[in-house]
């Protein structure tokens, strides 16, 4: 499968795509019509140099990706409540949108942390006075944290709200793995392709949970304020080495790293719903607004020709 740098993410009954720098939203409204919202996003900095080094580019790419997925949320939600159908708005109202998606995704990080780093830190100091291996204690620590992030999905993934938003997500790989695997982007192409992906988001947060593991076996001090705080420096380094593996994963197909790939797989199956017809249609719409698809595939069929 060949890999087209298209990437994107469900919102409320519609797909995000995004292509380098320009996005597209594509969320169907109460009277059942495709609305759909292009823009572009540079991200945050610009130093190029430095978010094109390894490592350093997937820190950028998470804390970008934070903020425009809370943005297209925000978008998505007031589609679905109709308090814009123009899409104007005044200044003053801007401004405060923009505050509240800045508090909305600040506190989100912030019980994020909490909840997957420092609560599984804490019970595991409990076990301190029968377990004195620091090594025994890590992996404790972060089978307590794996536990944890996969009670969370598995319980959000009941909500009748969020089954409709993983049928989403299923049509977004969906349509992904449609136009990379050298097919038209039709319902019927696209209904038929996979619903699982290498470079999702998901894998990544179960890569993330991973590679914390290894990091934090290798933090020694007796300090437990200290190691609680080189725990939360450490998130930043931890999600740039994770990304570097997602993004080889998404380029690679070598059996270890398929191998590797798989338990971030097999989670999608609970993050990933196979989709309605019109659900795949809303995500045809926004794959159409940032990618030239056919052109894209005509370039695999000349390349396959040319081997032959």
């Amino acid at each position: 499968m060949r890999y087209s740098g298209i990437g994107g993410q469900a919102v409320m009954e519609g797909v995000m795509m995004k292509n380098g720098n320009k996005y597209a939203v594509a969320v169907r409204n109460p009277d059942k019509e495709i609305v759909i919202e292009s823009s572009e996003y540079g991200g945050i900095g610009k130093n190029k140099k430095l978010k094109n080094m390894p490592v350093f580019r997937g820190v950028f790419n998470f804390i970008e990706s934070l903020s425009l997925g809370f943005k297209t949320l925000t978008y998505s939600a007031s589609v679905l409540e109709e308090e814009d159908k123009e899409g104007k708005k005044d200044p003053k109202s801007k401004k405060k949108d923009d505050l509240v998606m800045g508090i909305t995704v600040t506190a989100s990080v912030v019980l994020a942390i909490a909840i997957f780093m420092a609560l599984p830190y804490g019970i595991s100091l409990l076990f301190r006075k029968a377990v004195s291996s620091q090594w025994v204690l890590a992996l404790l620590e972060g089978a307590l944290r794996l536990l944890i992030f996969l009670c969370y999905v598995g319980g959000i993934s009941l909500m009748p709200d969020i089954k409709r938003v993983y049928m989403y997500h299923g049509a977004e790989h969906k349509c992904i793995n449609c136009i990379e695997s050298g097919r038209e982007l039709t319902v019927e192409n696209v209904r038929e392709s996979s619903r699982l992906h290498k470079r999702c988001g998901t894998s990544f947060l179960l890569i993330v949970m991973f590679v914390s593991i290894l990091f934090f076996m290798f933090i020694r001090v007796d300090s437990g304020i200290l190691r609680l705080a080189l725990r939360l420096l450490l998130i930043p380094v931890i999600a740039g080495v994770s990304y570097e593996f997602i993004r080889l994963a998404g380029r690679s197909d070598h059996f270890l790293v398929n191998l590797i790939s798989k338990p971030g797989l097999m989670l999608q199956k609970i993050t990933t719903r196979e989709p309605e017809d019109d659900m795949i249609e809303v995500g045809i719409a926004s794959v159409e607004a940032v990618f030239d698809w056919k052109a894209y595939i005509k370039e695999i069929n000349d390349s396959a020709l040319e081997r032959r």
